[in-house]
């Protein structure tokens, strides 16, 4: 299989100079002008490759089909990849820089900072491939133009090979996943596929096949303000009182700092305040949903704990579904991560099941009805400005992408 990585690195490169950096703090959709403006880009080259049917609907989503060249009744798959980039790192005026071959060891970046083996050993595994970086100010935008520019060349590939036996193939771009909105317009009907793939991993040969279930637990502090001249007795701070909650919570256990594989944590992340009100949001995580209700018990004890110590002082929780496991929708159709698994043994490649310790638009559409495992397209070091792509695993993905679908035309009817 010849997939043509001079137009698939074109393409990416095209896709990381346009600023698309969520925007958690607008409820516009999408939330930045920039995903709107890279769906449009999208929308015009699928239909220059001849999809017809490309378009980018009201929300800034953007759908299209390539279509079936098999008789008789297959199934639709669809391949999904996110248009947004976190907001965690400046995203604006990315200016990627191709590194081919890489040699080994650090990377030095244009700004004087450097991507250190030592913090990303996974480099040691990319020696001879072609990388992309940042000059250190941005981060690259891999997460997920990556899996954007790959879908983009699965479909450009398929379109040029009609003589591939394939079903209908459904390209769907979401936007502000990384702000949890990725499925938030996301129409189940119009998908019309039987399981989804999201693009959206890191190193080749995974099938994400789990995820975190998560909540959000918003906790209000409502406390007294006066003169501080005549605080004594009058004041009740609510800064310090959300202070000393967060001080409060687990150190040494249930938080990311101290946790990894499949132990769930608790992470408080945004912070706002005043003497007469704060506020903290805190993210809870989990591989087993069950758990979720405990982590959310232990931060209400806490609260009760602290208004018992001053009676003064009012704390109100809010705790809000975020996305659930992936796995526990899988499990009910292993079919979807089964055919990815074959479709590495048939290209000669190994692979592994793994578990996110994040979430992605798989889990939600996989609870809304279409299982959507989440597939390896090499991106790395993401959400920051040491993030950096593997060319060769972008390759890698398009031809396991191209593969999968053969695969699932030779299902039949469901």
């Amino acid at each position: 299989m010849h997939i043509n990585r001079e137009r698939l690195l074109d393409r990416f490169l095209q896709y990381v100079k346009i600023g698309t950096t969520a925007n958690p703090n607008t409820q516009d959709y999408p939330s930045s002008r920039g995903q709107w403006l890279l769906g449009e880009l999208l929308v015009k080259q699928l239909r220059s490759m001849g999809i017809e049917d490309a378009e980018q609907d009201v929300h800034g989503l953007v759908w299209g089909t390539v279509p079936a060249t098999c008789p008789g009744p297959v199934p639709t798959i669809l391949l999904n990849a996110h248009l947004d980039t976190s907001p965690e790192a400046p995203g604006d005026h990315c200016k990627p820089e191709v590194i081919e071959p890489y040699s080994g060891g650090d990377i030095p970046l244009a700004n004087g900072d450097k991507i250190e083996l030592a913090h990303s050993p996974e480099l040691a595994s990319l020696v001879g491939k072609t990388l992309v970086v940042t000059d250190g100010k941005t981060l690259l935008g891999a997460d997920d133009k990556a899996g954007v520019a790959s879908i983009m060349e699965v479909a450009n590939y398929l379109i040029e090979r009609p003589n591939i036996p394939h079903g209908p193939i459904r390209i769907l771009f979401t936007c502000d996943e990384e702000i949890g909105r990725g499925t938030r317009h996301f129409d189940l009907s119009k998908a019309g596929a039987i399981a989804g793939y999201t693009l959206d991993g890191g190193a080749s040969g995974t099938i994400d096949v789990e995820t975190f279930s998560a909540d959000l637990a918003t906790i209000k502090f409502y406390g007294h303000n006066t003169h501080p001249s005549v605080g004594k007795g009058k004041m009740v701070n609510a800064i310090k009182a959300a202070s000393l909650f967060v001080a409060s919570l687990p150190i040494d256990r249930l938080s990311p700092e101290t946790t990894c594989n499949r132990e769930g944590f608790l992470h408080p992340y945004v912070f706002h305040g005043s003497v007469s009100e704060a506020s903290v949001q805190v993210l809870l995580r989990d591989f087993d949903t069950a758990k979720l209700a405990d982590h959310a018990d232990l931060l209400r004890q806490l609260a009760e704990d602290m208004q018992q110590g001053d009676k003064r002082l009012r704390i109100e929780i809010h705790i809000e579904e975020q996305y659930r496991n992936l796995g526990d929708k899988l499990r009910e159709f292993p079919l979807a991560a089964d055919l990815a698994e074959q479709a590495f043994r048939k290209l000669g490649r190994t692979s592994k099941r793994d578990a996110i310790r994040g979430g992605s638009d798989g889990s939600l559409m996989s609870h809304l009805g279409l299982p959507t495992p989440n597939l390896s397209v090499g991106q790395y070091n993401i959400h920051s400005t040491k993030e950096f792509a593997c060319l060769d695993e972008m390759v890698q993905a398009v031809e396991h992408a191209v593969v999968l679908a053969e695969l699932w035309a030779q299902q039949g009817r469901f």
